[in-house]
């Protein structure tokens, strides 16, 4: 009985001893993702900004804007690989109490690389003519690299370089920090555009590189139409937008329980498991060993071949 015990708990400690080894990396890369059922809401405020206002048919000046950006998961479409998240971006004016823009986005992506993938319905303002590619601008990828990445943008409609621009800090949290700059957005014969669209932008995400969660983001815009000159004809948006602290105080929380997730499967259980793995497999060992006493016992207890 020693024996056959001391054969199980080799066997439990090679096990474990082999878990703590793949725990930080494969198993953690397969249980490790970005959720399928999410629900967040995110306010950005930009005070005194221009714009020109539809509803009132003129241009309005310092303004504070709310944006109000809902983002919620649709399980049954997602996998255990593709998330599937649906956006509303809600723009109102404060000052003049005037909805300002609203806007909607359906998007896949990688549960891991927050890489965008073209199924599942996806579309902007209900356009599933276009093409998401890049990074989905939700999340980033686990594991965020000091690089430059192309983020998908919902007013080109393309992916955007943003590009590494050092490390910053958030309630204590090491963030990276990248910026994009701003492009040329329309053309001459569009039908709601008879100028072209200039769009110039600063937009910052600060990221955790751990887990990929945006933790604030400040958004610097201008949308103008101009004529073949370059001169200015009407200014559609120009403003600072930015995260207000209840927001950024609730992706840190959110942030937190999935960097909680990283430290369990990259540290806590491999240690457990390596430490008991150890202890097994030498307990096991030592068991398994018949001891010298009870060798000599035996051969002892053999009987003597006659003559």
């Amino acid at each position: 009985m020693r024996r056959v015990i001391g054969l199980i708990l080799t066997g439990l400690g090679t096990f474990l001893i082999v878990a703590a080894l793949l725990l930080p990396t494969y198993i953690a890369s397969q249980l490790v993702k970005f959720p399928i059922n999410t629900y967040v809401v995110t306010t950005l405020l930009g005070p005194n900004v221009s714009y020109f206002s539809p509803s009132m048919v003129r241009p309005v000046a310092g303004a504070t804007m709310r944006v109000t950006d809902t983002v919620k998961g649709d399980g049954a479409a997602s996998t255990s690989s593709t998330a599937v998240w649906n956006e509303f971006t809600y723009l109102y004016d404060v000052t003049n109490a005037k909805v300002f823009q609203y806007s909607s986005r359906r998007a896949a992506f990688d549960r891991r690389t927050s890489q965008l993938v073209d199924c599942c319905g996806a579309h902007v303002g209900g356009n599933t003519s276009i093409h998401q590619t890049g990074l989905s601008g939700y999340v980033w990828p686990i594991g965020t690299q000091p690089q430059t990445y192309h983020v998908f943008d919902t007013t080109l409609n393309r992916p955007m370089p943003y590009t590494y621009a050092g490390k910053s800090t958030i309630h204590g949290i090491g963030v990276y920090r990248f910026v994009v700059p701003g492009s040329l957005v329309g053309s001459p014969g569009q039908a709601s555009v008879t100028l072209p669209e200039y769009y110039t932008a600063t937009n910052t995400d600060y990221v955790d590189p751990r887990t990929g969660a945006i933790l604030d983001v400040t958004e610097t815009q201008k949308l103008t139409l101009e004529d073949a000159t370059g001169a200015q004809r009407l200014l559609l948006f120009n403003g600072t937008l930015a995260m207000t602290p209840q927001s950024v105080q609730a992706a840190v929380n959110l942030d937190q329980s999935g960097r909680n997730k990283l430290i369990l499967f990259k540290v806590v259980l491999p240690i457990v498991a390596g430490v008991v793995g150890l202890v097994a497999l030498v307990g096991g060992i030592l068991l398994a060993r018949r001891p010298a006493g009870q060798h000599r016992r035996d051969e002892a207890a053999e009987p003597v071949p006659a003559l």
